[in-house]
């Protein structure tokens, strides 16, 4: 049976592209991060083609905006609107990945519409991806308490950098939602690092 998970941040930049990377490596998916905003020379569709080997595969973007800014900005700026049924994506018969774009609650246009309203009409399992920093806690108590007032199933959650006990139990035994794994911050960025720990999840993962 196929797999089929969107990835989420508590936030933006912690580490939700390179947990998308080893998430698709894992399971040999397709990967698609149907917005992409800003640095479109090395959008993270480019970063995982060149992170991840052959086994996954990148579809298109469906929006490819030209600023690094909050979609419904990004896409104004740009004269076009993100609505769901643009969003639509005709999904493979085979794994698959879809990153989101900054956290759940990032708006991607003027009239409303937010990441989590596509997240609850695309009904896929949601990994949440958590890096430690002061405030991280309440950042992902209020992300998983967003999707389970939504229905929105949550597969688990991935923890970025070391290991932090009291962070970590205390987010677990709140919300009862399971840990798929952990993933350090890496000296240096690439295929090898991705694939080693990809190997990793597979096993902490069931």
């Amino acid at each position: 049976m196929n797999r089929h998970y969107f990835v989420t941040g508590i936030g933006t930049d912690v580490g939700k592209t390179v947990a998308s990377a080893i998430l698709a490596q894992a399971l040999g998916a397709y990967y698609i991060k149907p917005i992409q905003a800003g640095d479109l020379d090395n959008s993270d569709s480019i970063k995982i083609g060149n992170l991840c080997d052959d086994s996954v595969t990148i579809l298109p973007e469906i929006f490819k905006l030209t600023s690094p800014m909050s979609p419904h900005a990004a896409a104004k700026i740009d004269g076009v609107e993100i609505t769901l049924e643009k969003l639509t994506i005709k999904r493979p018969n085979a794994n698959l990945i879809i990153e989101g774009a900054g956290g759940i609650m990032v708006p991607l246009n003027s009239n409303g519409l937010l990441l989590i309203d596509y997240i609850e009409n695309i009904q896929l399992p949601v990994i949440i991806v958590s890096r430690h920093y002061l405030g991280s806690i309440n950042h992902t108590l209020l992300t998983i308490e967003i999707l389970k007032n939504r229905n929105i199933i949550i597969e688990g959650i991935v923890f970025i950098g070391d290991e932090n006990k009291e962070t970590e139990s205390i987010i677990l035994q709140k919300t009862n939602v399971k840990m798929i794994g952990r993933i350090p911050i890496a000296t240096e960025l690439n295929k090898k690092f991705i694939v080693e720990q990809a190997l990793k999840l597979q096993e902490s993962w069931n």
